[in-house]
């Protein structure tokens, strides 16, 4: 009756319960007319790989630029999230919007022509959609028939440098040329069976480089809506035949930016909306390349461990029989080492170290793997992924301590606290270290990239306040069990190991040993690369 009752009343709540969305990830509805707010992020490159604030260069900037709240992992990603001038409303079209005009010196063109010349992209953000540049590849069907596939590439260029075989009008070989015009595509998503407005689903930017003029000679700086451009109208939008915006080979020049505003009914769902992004070049490729290194891993994996566990429990049971003991001491080979298998190392500390860090590396790498599959890091959250990886290093602590202790006590180390106190500093001190220097190398070259001092206090106060006493907890934890009794004895003295053939010392073994592990990883590596190269985006599921 009870379990009767109990199901009764779940069916009688089940009208009343409503679905929830992960925070930062809700889907928000527009009305027309709306306000939508367009935030410009860092300037990047993948010649530098040094990010830039989006107003180091002398864009048209609001007069009270607001930044926007930033989590740990935008901080340490070198994300600059601010305000911007541009003015959009949900499905008004704007045609040849002027945004501002503004005089340059050559100080600040040359600023401009450098960063073209070392390719940085400019990169927006719109309902937490960053902007996108789509490009078309050529995929060849079965049948030999060429179909063309759309990409997004992350941000647009911020200009370009003309070549003799540039096929843009009006470009003089060698010239930098700035994208001073922006057409901004939105897409957007309604079904009023399911909610009221408007959702915004992709947001694409198509940019042109456009030497204005105006229509009525002088510039009006008291209302710029008074002004009217002779190179774009609503009815004679920008072109790429027209002449294009040099900032080099000038000591002065007047730019005007423009843009406009268009949008597009779509049927992609807001949950969908991300796949536009990840669709990406040679996915069959990509997917025999995962399929390929499993099945690889896994085989040889299944193969050596059933051959060594059944080689090593059958030779365990005869040097542990009386009986055959005198018959094992005749045998040649690697079988003569068995009484020096679990004799301490040189360097005992330092593999306890290593074997505690590693234990905390892999359930920092197993535990965000498995929520990342949930859905829980979602590419919307932007930093998520590092502030949570950082989060879960700091408290997968306890099991760096624990396991580092428990092969101490197994090497015969009786002092845990040195043991636990390597282990908290070596491998987060060193990565510190390395971060540190990078970091001044990196604000030496006043990159958004750097890393400010109240961050670095933060990193310092969950490594000394968290990650510490973390490690010392799982080292005391693991002191308070009884060592771990060993399969067999250790010999009084070592024997000597006769010296070996050239492909029989460490440095070759070493060497062949990582050939497997890379090749089953290259391909995979390859794709991230050219991600990470191309400004595309990346993703394995």
């Amino acid at each position: 009756k009870m379990a009767a009752c109990a199901s009764l009343w779940l069916l009688l709540l089940l009208p009343a319960t409503k679905g929830f969305y992960l925070p930062g990830v809700s889907p928000r509805n527009y009305e027309y007319g709306e306000d939508v707010t367009l935030k410009v992020n860092k300037l990047d490159s993948v010649r530098t790989q040094l990010p830039y604030e989006y107003y180091s260069l002398p864009f048209c900037k609001p007069e009270k630029v607001k930044p926007s709240a930033e989590n740990l992992g935008e901080v340490l990603s070198g994300d600059m999230i601010e305000n911007s001038m541009y003015k959009i409303s949900m499905k008004i079209i704007e045609s040849c919007k002027i945004l501002c005009r503004k005089e340059y010196n050559k100080h600040e063109l040359q600023q401009f022509e450098s960063k073209i010349r070392d390719e940085y992209h400019v990169n927006w953000i719109i309902d937490n959609l960053p902007a996108a540049t789509k490009y078309f590849t050529e995929e060849i069907d079965s049948e030999g028939e060429g179909t063309y596939e759309s990409h997004y590439a992350k941000g647009y260029a911020l200009g370009y440098v003309a070549t003799e075989d540039d096929a843009e009008p009006n470009a003089e070989s060698g010239v930098a040329y700035v994208n001073n015009h922006a057409r901004l595509v939105l897409y957007y998503h309604q079904d009023p069976s399911s909610f009221v407005g408007y959702r915004i689903v992709a947001f694409e930017v198509d940019a042109y480089s456009v030497k204005h003029e105006t229509d009525y000679g002088d510039w009006d700086d008291s209302d710029i809506n008074n002004n009217a451009l002779k190179t774009c109208t609503p009815l004679n939008p920008v072109r790429r035949s027209l002449a294009p915006q040099p900032v080099s080979s000038t000591d002065s020049e007047a730019i005007i930016w423009t843009y406009d505003v268009q949008w597009e009914s779509s049927s992609i769902k807001w949950a969908s909306r991300w796949d536009v992004y990840f669709k990406m070049t040679d996915s069959k490729v990509h997917w025999f390349s995962i399929i390929n290194s499993i099945a690889v891993v896994l085989f040889l994996s299944a193969m050596v461990a059933m051959i060594v566990t059944r080689t090593l429990h059958r030779d365990l049971l005869r040097y542990n029989s009386p009986e055959e003991r005198e018959e094992a001491q005749e045998e040649t080979g690697w079988k003569l080492i068995h009484g020096d298998v679990f004799r301490p190392p040189s360097l005992s500390h330092v593999l306890c170290v290593l074997v505690g860090t590693g234990y905390q590396l892999i359930g920092m790498s197993v535990i965000t793997l498995f929520f990342a599959v949930l859905g829980f890091l979602s590419p919307a959250n932007r930093g998520g992924l590092m502030t949570s990886m950082l989060l879960l290093f700091v408290l997968m602590g306890i099991f760096a301590g624990f396991a580092a202790t428990h092969l101490g006590k197994i090497l015969g180390l009786n002092d845990w606290r040195k043991t636990s106190f390597a282990t908290s500093i070596a491998f987060p001190g060193l990565s510190f270290g390395v971060f540190f220097i990078l970091n001044a190398m990196v604000w030496g070259e006043k990159s958004s990239g750097a890393v400010p001092f109240g961050t670095l206090v933060a990193l310092l106060v969950l490594w000394f306040g968290m990650n510490v006493p973390l490690v010392y907890i799982g080292a005391y934890i693991s002191s308070k069990r009884p060592a771990p009794e060993l399969p067999m004895k250790i010999k009084k003295h070592p024997r000597e190991i006769p010296e070996q053939v050239w492909y029989a010392q460490a440095p070759f073994l070493a060497l062949l040993g990582g050939i497997l592990p890379f090749a089953a990883c290259f391909i995979e590596i390859f794709f991230i690369m050219s991600s990470v190269w191309m400004h595309q985006f990346y993703y394995m599921f």
